[in-house]
């Protein structure tokens, strides 16, 4: 089955430009033009991967994301836009972008990025069918469900932070640099932003510990990244 593409983007040579490549590749691709019309889009369309700018009419891209997470809408969201600030990338990051290019870019860069997004997707898809509960202390971590239990409720992880949190279960005992975060979780090792991983660790601290600022189970390793430990 082919993979489905929405690219949100309101210069339209430019998102002619990306559907003709894409479709070459062999994706259905959807276009809008407008931050309202692409969140209805995402809505309707259920598109296995987002191309989204920021700078958009109507509802500018944060708000678009921000609202797609809020919904439960997991699919990947690739950034596409002129602002290259580190600032600019880490909110795309806290409301769930998957992937950040700034323009201009690289047309093969782009499309090994969709590739890789959408290969990571389905990995993680076909991988949901087994019936695996893990416990942390007062932690329950259901991966066939997608759920984090505490205390007998379910807590709230955006999807990247959920990522994050299964990383650290794979390699539980052990610590596990930001480095290789960076290349499990948001699948760039080499294109760092300095506090992408930290800040998505404070966040789950935030969520899943009684203490954050004193954290029993996501423990920092000086120097080299995080443990998870319980």
């Amino acid at each position: 089955m082919k993979r489905k593409i929405l690219i949100v983007e309101d210069n339209a040579d430019l998102a002619y430009g990306l559907r003709n490549n894409l479709e070459i590749e062999g994706y259905v691709v959807e276009l809008a033009a407008d931050g309202r019309a692409g969140l209805q889009a995402a809505r309707t369309v259920r598109p296995d991967l987002i191309i989204l700018d920021l700078m958009l009419p109507e509802l500018d891209g944060y708000q678009v994301l921000r609202r797609l997470r809020e919904e439960g809408h997991e699919m990947p969201v690739l950034i596409l836009t002129a602002r290259g600030e580190e600032a600019d990338k880490v909110q795309g990051f806290r409301f769930g972008a998957d992937q950040y290019v700034t323009k201009p870019f690289g047309l093969l860069e782009l499309l090994a990025r969709v590739e890789r997004l959408l290969e990571r997707s389905g990995a993680s898809i076909e991988g949901g069918g087994e019936d695996c509960v893990v416990r942390l202390g007062e932690l329950e971590v259901d991966t066939a469900a997608r759920r984090v239990i505490r205390d007998g409720a379910e807590v709230a992880l955006t999807p990247k932070e959920y990522e994050l949190l299964v990383a650290l279960l794979r390699r539980r005992g052990v610590a596990v640099s930001r480095r290789d975060l960076l290349d499990q979780v948001w699948g760039y090792p080499t294109m760092v932003v300095s506090r992408t991983v930290d800040t998505h660790i404070a966040e789950l601290r935030r969520k899943l510990e009684r203490d954050p600022a004193n954290p029993r189970h996501i423990v920092t390793v000086r120097k080299v990244g995080y443990r998870l430990e319980g």
